[in-house]
């Protein structure tokens, strides 16, 4: 007979299979994380708590601060209007903008209509000048009678083409009147300024036979490639102290009366704003 093999020896049993296993060795004790990966970890969370902290500050700062103190915001005591939000008018397809490469001679496009600047809140519009169309008898109405006939030959000289105008009155009794007189040149509307008032030799407006330079205008927010000529009426003052103001803007005129009767003259920072944005308009 052949002999079997077994895994023991001749004459011995073979060894009982354990039940319970070997425990594992234990795992090795891991690694900790590189010192520049930690570092950035904490640059990282104090950035974040830097930020976190700054952007907090800012809502902050912007809600607890003076209306004076926020660029590009009306303050309630500094007497300024409250204007609605400008904007300006579409163009007919292809037509340039007045001071744009492809507009050399500053012709004005747009409807005149949609030039004029709006009434600001609180304001009662004037129904007869409700931003429409106007006669340019209407416009001649601004001027002192005795000067009235050579301004409306003037005027017919330079054969405008369009006046626009609004009017209204604010809660303090502040009256404006703005006109906007178009022509069918530059030339035309620049001839019409010196005859009327940019010469030196201003041709006075109904109340206000005299005027003298406003000294407080700066000619702020003018639109380059325009012009301003802003007046007050010189003292004593009328039964109104009459404020005007001229803007030539390439083919049109823009010509801009406040007054005020009573004691209390006719306020300065309402004026000036309301000349600043109707020369922006044009612009």
């Amino acid at each position: 007979m052949t002999e079997q093999t077994t895994g023991a020896p001749a004459g011995t049993e073979p060894a009982p299979v354990s039940q319970t296993p070997e425990p594992l060795p234990a795992p090795a004790p891991s690694r900790k994380p590189p010192r520049r990966v930690l570092r950035a970890v904490a640059r990282w969370t104090v950035a974040a708590v830097v930020l976190g902290g700054l952007g907090a500050g800012t809502a902050f700062g912007i809600t607890s601060m003076e209306r004076t103190d926020v660029p590009g915001l009306a303050t309630e005591s500094d007497g300024r209007w409250d204007y609605p939000q400008l904007s300006l008018p579409a163009l007919p397809a292809g037509s340039p903008r007045p001071y744009s490469d492809g507009n050399v001679a500053e012709i004005h496009h747009a409807d005149l209509r949609r030039l004029l600047l709006p009434a600001p809140v609180g304001a009662t519009v004037d129904k007869k000048l409700d931003g429409g169309w106007v006669s340019t008898e209407r416009y001649l109405s601004e001027y002192a009678k005795d000067s009235r006939s050579d301004v409306a030959q003037t005027l017919k000289d330079a054969a405008p083409r369009h006046v626009a105008a609004r009017g209204w009155t604010m809660p303090d009794g502040t009256s404006t009147r703005i006109y906007l007189v178009q022509f069918n040149s530059t030339a035309f509307a620049q001839h019409f300024m010196d005859s009327t008032s940019g010469s030196g030799s201003e041709v006075p407006l109904v109340g206000a036979p005299e005027t003298v330079l406003d000294e407080g205008w700066s000619g702020a927010g003018k639109v380059p490639g325009t012009s301003s000529y802003v007046y007050d009426e010189a003292k004593p003052y009328g039964e109104a102290r009459v404020r005007q103001g001229y803007v030539v803007a390439g083919d049109t005129l823009a010509l801009v009366v406040q007054s005020r009767k009573g004691k209390e003259s006719t306020p300065g920072v309402p004026f000036h704003q309301t000349v600043i944005l109707q020369n922006q308009l044009l612009g």
